[in-house]
């Protein structure tokens, strides 16, 4: 039986000279790898108690809205600035070469909520943790966080806290 990783395409120095590239479409384009992946992520998320699942455009999408329909959730986005058509709430956070804004609808969270963030990948915890500041600007809980791939050697888990994080798969470099 193949492991998650196993669906993984790595792709040596890309889009720079040094950096392991972890394409997560080789992951969506089987089947199998696909299946698994949502499996992983739910069966890590079996004892959490959340009310939402959120996810970051695009991938978070892809990985969140099965979650969420698998266990009769509701869906909220988080998507890049201007791109909702609602009043919304945005965090800017700072990238490696300059910033980014996330936003999502003001009513999408309800104080007290508690919530889920789903995720492809964990890098420089940048997003993740703007992400975490949006819900709970909010008044959300976050109560834990699920991605397919963790990048250890950015320390992307250090960033976010004490926020339980669930990986599917852990890399130890970059």
């Amino acid at each position: 039986m193949k492991k998650l990783e196993d669906y993984v395409t790595t792709i040596p120095d890309f889009p720079e000279k040094g950096i392991m590239f972890r394409d997560i479409t080789s992951v969506l384009q089987d089947a199998d790898g696909l299946k698994l992946a949502i499996d992983t992520m739910q069966e890590q998320i079996k004892d959490l108690d959340f009310d939402i699942v959120v996810g970051p455009e695009s991938r978070g999408f892809i990985f969140g809205m099965p979650i969420a329909y698998n266990l009769h959730k509701p869906f909220v986005l988080i998507r890049k600035k201007g791109k909702l058509p609602r009043e919304t709430v945005e965090k800017t956070y700072d990238l490696e070469y300059g910033t980014a804004t996330i936003e999502m609808h003001k009513d999408s969270i309800k104080p007290g909520q508690k919530v889920l963030i789903v995720d492809d990948l964990i890098a420089t915890g940048g997003t993740t943790k703007a992400m975490i500041e949006l819900i709970e600007e909010l008044g959300g809980e976050v109560v834990g966080v699920s991605v397919v791939m963790e990048l250890a050697g950015l320390e992307g888990r250090k960033k976010i806290g004490d926020y339980r994080l669930n990986s599917c798969i852990i890399y130890p470099g970059k």
